[in-house]
C-alpha cells in the first residue's frame, strides 16, 4: 500500500518542516512548496497527490485560494485544505469543496482533515 502523498505550502519555513516532519513520521509522504508558484509547479508535475494543504497569504502572486483552484483542475481527486490565521469571512472567496483549516492550528487537527472521506 502506497503513502498519502500531501503537497504542504506555506512561506513560513518553520511550519513547512515542523508539519511536514510530523506528517512524515505519521507515515505520510511529504513534497514541500515555499510559494504559489513552486507549488504550481507541483503540481503540473504530473505526480499525484492525495492533499494539497496550502496557506492562504503567499508571496509571488499566486495565493492559496488560487492554488486550490487550480489544484482541483489538476488533482480532482485530491482533498484540498487551506490554513489561514484570518477568519474566514475576510478571506477571498474559498472554493466550496476546500477544507478550512484556521491558524495556529494543532496537527490533531490537520490530522482529523487528512482522514479518509
Amino acid at each position: 500500500m502506497r503513502s498519502q502523498v500531501v503537497l504542504l505550502v506555506d512561506d513560513e519555513i518553520d511550519i513547512v518542516e515542523l508539519v511536514g516532519e510530523a506528517l512524515e513520521d505519521l507515515g505520510f509522504e511529504v513534497v514541500t512548496a515555499r510559494s504559489g508558484v513552486e507549488a504550481l509547479g507541483q503540481l503540473a508535475a504530473g505526480r499525484p497527490f492525495d492533499f494539497v494543504v496550502t496557506d492562504v497569504s503567499m508571496p509571488g502572486g499566486v495565493s492559496g485560494t488560487d492554488l486550490a483552484r487550480r489544484a482541483r483542475e489538476l488533482h480532482p481527486q485530491a482533498r484540498l485544505i487551506v490554513a489561514s490565521g484570518h477568519p474566514r469571512a475576510h478571506l477571498p472567496e474559498v472554493p466550496v469543496d476546500v477544507e478550512f483549516l484556521p491558524k495556529p492550528y494543532r496537527l490533531g487537527q490537520l490530522l482529523d482533515l487528512l482522514q479518509p472521506s
